[in-house]
């Protein structure tokens, strides 16, 4: 038996040891270094579906769950002269569904579908996790009351699962099982526009020292209907652009991510009208490795547009009617406040037009994901992911209306749930249901 216990660990300190070299002349660009980067690669992604599996249930161990903040639940701030009224749509880490929620923070609807019941070994991902691990990314509303969510996967490379366009009652509408990931849009002609990733193997014209493989993302256009169009190679994008030598500044995660694309938004002829540098039907992309935004043309294929600012990190550009561009900067903020801040600036001059980054009492601070969104009456609506909240705040940075996700999980109610995404609704933009606030 002890003869046994000897011969395994001496087999599994070699496997380690040949796996520390291996990453040593990877990194060192040794040769054999693109045998090596493969397998490193490899075993980099393996080593963590099989930290995810020896997890089992301990969703602390997820990114998904992050520690309670505070014991308060549901909305905590509501002040009803200076909030915008409406209905609060988001999705969060503890389930495959979305909640319509009033601004008192009651649930008026609620959307749920798990993966399980839209699989089938026809898509791109093959052994899907257990649902407990998928979640909706995002969650977009129709007036009619279908839904647009988007499938994620903790534990796996890459993590997009797709998506499915639901009815109001969580019926299957249709459904796209490719490796779609963090975001979505939908085009005034119903169109979807989703990001993907793939593992390419094909090398980057011109780019050498982009060793594949690699995790590319691309653009998929899509019919109103979910089949796939065109898609778009980023990598390509880039290279066929004048910002080529931006691939030089490429610097790959754990998991050989290259661009870790995180944001698309379509711009359309009213976007358009109030930022010359943009055309309708092209995309508004957030290349978060490269702290860059970009707008795509799809019709050239290349980037045509890039602007690198103040910011680290980012998440969610917007394109305002004032010409602006608002952004959740993640990791760009120093001083009193969170590492996090969400930050209006002018596109041209560069120039900081707002910033909120909360205080020393209430800092903002989400280190990944989290998303804002300019109301009607100017108040910003941000979902501070990490934290499981959603803060409304006046153009002074005052918090107006506060969620918290009321889920917990764990001794003491230790962990909350991330919100991944949320956005405010005009009921009187909804054609379902009978809503009021």
């Amino acid at each position: 038996m002890q003869g046994r216990l000897f011969r395994y660990l001496f087999i599994v300190s070699i496997a380690f040891l040949s796996f520390i070299l291996g990453a040593l002349v990877a990194t060192a660009n040794l040769p054999p270094n693109a045998q090596l980067l493969t397998s490193f690669k490899g075993a980099a992604a393996l080593y963590q579906v099989f930290a995810f599996w020896s997890a089992g249930d301990d969703m602390s161990e997820t990114t998904m769950w992050y520690p309670t903040r505070t014991p308060e639940k549901g909305v905590t701030i509501h002040n009803a002269a200076k909030a915008q009224p409406g209905l609060t749509l988001y999705s969060s880490g503890h389930s495959q569904a979305a909640y319509l929620v009033d601004m008192g923070g009651n649930t008026v609807h609620e959307w749920s579908l798990p993966y399980s019941a839209i699989w089938d070994a026809s898509g791109d991902i093959h052994n899907p996790v257990s649902d407990q691990f998928i979640f909706w990314r995002k969650a977009q509303l129709f007036p009619n009351g279908d839904l647009l969510a988007l499938y994620v996967a903790h534990g796996r490379t890459p993590w997009g699962y797709g998506l499915a366009r639901i009815d109001k009652d969580s019926n299957l509408v249709w459904k796209y099982l490719g490796p779609a990931h963090h975001d979505m849009d939908v085009g005034p002609d119903g169109r979807v526009y989703a990001l993907t990733h793939t593992i390419r193997e094909r090398p980057v014209d011109g780019a050498p020292w982009i060793h594949v493989p690699v995790i590319t993302d691309s653009v998929a256009v899509m019919s109103p209907d979910g089949e796939v169009l065109k898609e778009v190679d980023l990598l390509d994008a880039i290279r066929h652009s004048v910002y080529a030598a931006w691939l030089t500044m490429i610097r790959f995660d754990f998991n050989g991510d290259s661009l870790h694309t995180n944001a698309i938004d379509v711009v359309d002829a009213e976007m358009a009208r109030h930022f010359p540098f943009a055309k309708p039907g092209q995309v508004l992309l957030s290349f978060r490795s490269l702290n860059a935004i970009v707008l795509l043309d799809l019709e050239t294929e290349e980037i045509v547009w890039a602007v690198r600012g103040p910011w680290n990190a980012q998440h969610d550009p917007d394109l305002l009617p004032n010409g602006n561009i608002l952004i959740f900067d993640n990791l760009g903020h120093l001083g009193e406040g969170g590492a996090s801040r969400v930050i209006e600036f002018d596109p041209v001059t560069h120039k900081l037009e707002w910033t909120y980054a909360g205080t020393a009492a209430q800092p903002l601070e989400s280190r990944t994901r989290s998303a804002q969104q300019r109301l009607a009456n100017g108040n910003t609506l941000i979902t501070e992911s990490d934290a499981g909240r959603i803060v409304e705040v006046t153009a002074e940075g005052e918090v107006v209306w506060e969620f918290i996700n009321p889920e917990r999980w764990g001794e003491g109610e230790a962990y909350t749930p991330v919100v991944f995404w949320a956005q405010r609704y005009d009921p009187a933009d909804l054609r379902f249901g009978n809503f009021s606030n």
